[in-house]
């Protein structure tokens, strides 16, 4: 999930309005709330740890996909396979992985449900 999916759904959550979160985020009004929460602009790290200790969860929880999205050990081919196996039900997501484990020659590993 985007930066800014995250933040709407932890406003919604908390009955948030992006002038309500504003009040608790240093150097930051609420157009700037509101374009963060469209995706148009990022916060910085201060704004962020503000953003976490509002909503009450880790700053790293609130970076997890954009971290994701930046990693540079990854290709452009791993993001959109990663996008498309998320889009899978459970069941095609391990008819999946069994076909690419054959592939490349891997054994598989059961997991428990």
């Amino acid at each position: 999930m985007s930066i800014d999916a995250t933040l709407r759904l932890l406003a919604k959550a908390r009955g948030l309005s992006a002038t309500d979160i504003a009040t608790a985020i240093p150097r930051a009004g609420a157009a700037t709330v509101s374009a963060w929460l469209r995706g148009e602009k990022l916060p910085g790290k201060d704004q962020l740890d503000a953003l976490a200790r509002t909503f009450g969860v880790p700053a790293g929880a609130l970076l997890a996909e954009l971290a994701r999205t930046l990693d540079p050990a990854r290709t452009q081919g791993e993001h959109d396979l990663l996008a498309a196996y998320r889009a899978l039900n459970t069941r095609q997501q391990g008819a999946l992985l069994e076909v690419s484990r054959s592939m490349a020659g891997t054994r598989a590993t059961r997991r428990k449900p």
